[in-house]
């Protein structure tokens, strides 16, 4: 089968291997000219024959809106177009309705694997038409792991990324699970092998995961995680999930602290802590740590604690 593939990064070069691995014609494009087959979009397209199915694999937002409107001008009816990042799923139905309007069927399709999927294969959430999904089933074949798992056709258009957002908001809890469980063990005299600890989890506990084997390989790497600084960004799926989960009445603590503990990486110094230590030395004279040389702890005196 042929295939068009617009974004070449580190999920879409992957894949683009994985496919001709597995027989199918893939006619990569991206901005930059590395590693690209064709120097455009409409040169892509010219190279694949109708009815013509193109892999949209770039970050989520106005660079996806604006492929698919270019899309929308350069295919016919007929062809497909997946969407294969992290877009919300609500930009789906959009992206659905216009370019269902030339005629062109639209699939969304969360993609789980990271640099891991071209060995181990992709877990993928397609949302869509039944019969577009069917007609692009050999693409996905060919991406998913081997067996019966790893695909699922969630549901109509928007679906895939809805399930693939929740995915990366449970993802946001285990993690953070994981790394308050490693700091604490690193705090602890008592704990003198914590990667072994953290190894030994690996195999025959309820704990065990692929993120908890990919964290032993990273300590394994970098013992202490010595050259590694604590800041963590986020691409969008916490907050949706989150967002979400108020839409829908749906309790979800766990996910949400997640989710600000990333934002509480991000501050140097932080003003909502900052306020804590002058609430505690206003109201029980606790001491403060002055940033100047001098350190002291004014305000009144008093008895009470917290």
């Amino acid at each position: 089968m042929e295939i068009g593939l617009i974004g070449l990064g580190k999920m879409g070069g992957n894949m683009r291997t994985r496919l001709r691995n597995a027989g199918h014609t893939v006619i990569g494009y991206a901005r930059t000219p590395e590693g690209r087959d064709v120097d455009s979009l409409e040169a892509m397209v010219a190279a694949l024959k109708a009815p013509r199915v193109v892999w949209v694999m770039i970050p989520a937002g106005d660079p996806t809106r604006q492929t698919v409107e270019a899309l929308g001008e350069l295919l016919a009816p007929g062809d497909i177009v997946v969407e294969g990042g992290n877009s919300r799923y609500t930009d789906d139905q959009k992206n659905a309705e216009y370019l269902a309007k030339k005629g062109i069927d639209y699939l969304d399709c969360g993609v789980s694997g990271g640099v891991w999927g071209l060995a181990n294969g992709y877990a993928l959430m397609v949302g869509g038409d039944p019969d577009v999904v069917a007609r692009a089933q050999p693409i996905f074949d060919a991406l998913k792991p081997e067996g019966e798992s790893g695909f699922v056709h969630a549901g109509p258009v928007g679906a895939g990324h809805f399930s693939k957002m929740v995915h990366n908001g449970i993802e946001y809890g285990m993690m953070q699970a994981y790394a308050e469980g490693y700091e604490l063990l690193e705090a602890a005299p008592i704990v003198e092998d914590v990667t072994g600890v953290l190894r030994s989890w690996t195999h025959g506990t309820v704990v065990r995961s692929w993120l908890l084997d990919l964290l032993v390989l990273a300590l394994e790497a970098d013992p202490g995680l010595e050259t590694i600084k604590g800041y963590v960004n986020d691409s969008g799926e916490g907050r949706w999930t989150v967002e979400e989960a108020i839409n829908h009445s749906v309790p979800m603590p766990v996910i949400a602290a997640a989710l600000f503990a990333r934002f509480g990486s991000r501050q140097a110094d932080s003003p909502a802590m900052k306020a804590v230590a002058a609430l505690r030395n206003q109201f029980g004279g606790h001491e403060v740590t002055k940033l100047a040389a001098e350190a002291g702890a004014g305000g009144p005196g008093g008895t009470t604690d917290t």
